[in-house]
C-alpha cells in the first residue's frame, strides 16, 4: 500500500506521458475522480472513465497529445505531501506560470482549481500544480 495515493496517481500519469501511452489506469477514490474531472474540464486529458477489474475499481485516464505527439501536460508536481501539508488562505492562492497552469485545491466547498477558489473566496490545501 502506498502512503501517498495522490502522488502515486500523478507519477503514473507522468510516466505514461513519457512513454507516450494512450491511457493509464489508476486505483479509484473519490478524490482522484475529482482530480481527473478537473484535468478533463481544464483540457489536460481527453477523458476518464471508471472501470472494474474484479473487485478493484480503477480510473482509466485517456491522455492528450498535441501535434508531433507532444504531451499536453509538460509538468505535474505534488505540492502538499503527507509529511508537509501546504495550506493557503483565499488571498494567498498562488498563480501557476502567471496563469498559464493550474493549482488543484481541496477546499471546504470541494475540490477545485485555484482560479475557482479565488472566485469563490475560499482557501484550502494545495494538492498539485500542472502546466
Amino acid at each position: 500500500m502506498t502512503t501517498d495515493p495522490i502522488a502515486d496517481m500523478l507519477t503514473r500519469i507522468r510516466n505514461a506521458l513519457k512513454a507516450r501511452h494512450p491511457k493509464v489506469d489508476v486505483p479509484a477514490s473519490r478524490l482522484k475522480i475529482e482530480i481527473a474531472r478537473i484535468l478533463k474540464d481544464e483540457g489536460y486529458i481527453l477523458n476518464y472513465k471508471l472501470t472494474e477489474e474484479g473487485a478493484r475499481k480503477l480510473i482509466r485516464i485517456y491522455l492528450k497529445y498535441g501535434p508531433d505527439a507532444q504531451p499536453v501536460i509538460s509538468h505535474l508536481e505534488r505540492v502538499s505531501r503527507p509529511g508537509c501539508r501546504v495550506y493557503v488562505g483565499r488571498r494567498e492562492i498562488p498563480k501557476v506560470l502567471g496563469g498559464m497552469g493550474i493549482n488543484i485545491l481541496t477546499t471546504p466547498q470541494g475540490v477545485m482549481t485555484g482560479r475557482q477558489a479565488r472566485k469563490a473566496g475560499v482557501g484550502g490545501e494545495v494538492l498539485c500544480q500542472i502546466w
